[in-house]
């Protein structure tokens, strides 16, 4: 699994951060910027190559990305096909499980302005290690989401 980063202005010091524990979980990734602090950047240019990166491998690759809110990020990624953007706020571990065991969010969207540092470490390590559940009624509403 390959993880994809992107981030506007908003979430750049918390990417910074999770870059740091994926590396120490010993994840790769690859950071889609942004890779300054511009508070002028436009979120769809980081958001959309890591939805585009996902959408080529959805099965096996993950994308986090990282907005004010998280709304805007998600909507970016989920325009792309096979993408399954979640947005989470709350480091409420049934919600990201269930992200994952049900809908097999292979993106997962953080609004950097509502969520602590060590909430969203718990929060992105539960969802990298949680598994789609495989049972036939997500696969089949899957399908339908994804066309």
């Amino acid at each position: 699994m390959k993880i994809f980063l992107g981030s506007d202005h908003a979430g750049f010091e918390l990417k910074e951060k999770i870059k740091n524990w994926l590396a120490d979980w010993g994840y790769e990734y690859e950071d889609m910027g942004a890779h300054e602090l511009d508070p002028q950047d436009d979120y769809p240019d980081f958001i959309s190559p890591v939805a585009q990166a996902v959408s080529k491998n959805p099965n096996e690759d993950r994308g986090i990305i990282l907005g004010g809110s998280g709304q805007g990020e998600a909507i970016t990624a989920n325009r792309n096909k096979n993408v399954r953007a979640a947005v989470l706020y709350s480091d409420n571990m049934d919600i990201v499980r269930l992200s994952r065991e049900h809908n097999d969010a292979n993106v997962l969207s953080l609004g950097a302005r509502f969520i602590d540092d060590e909430q969203v470490k718990k929060m992105v390590k539960v969802w990298l290690e949680h598994p789609f559940s495989e049972e036939e009624r997500h696969i089949r509403r899957i399908k339908k989401i994804d066309g």
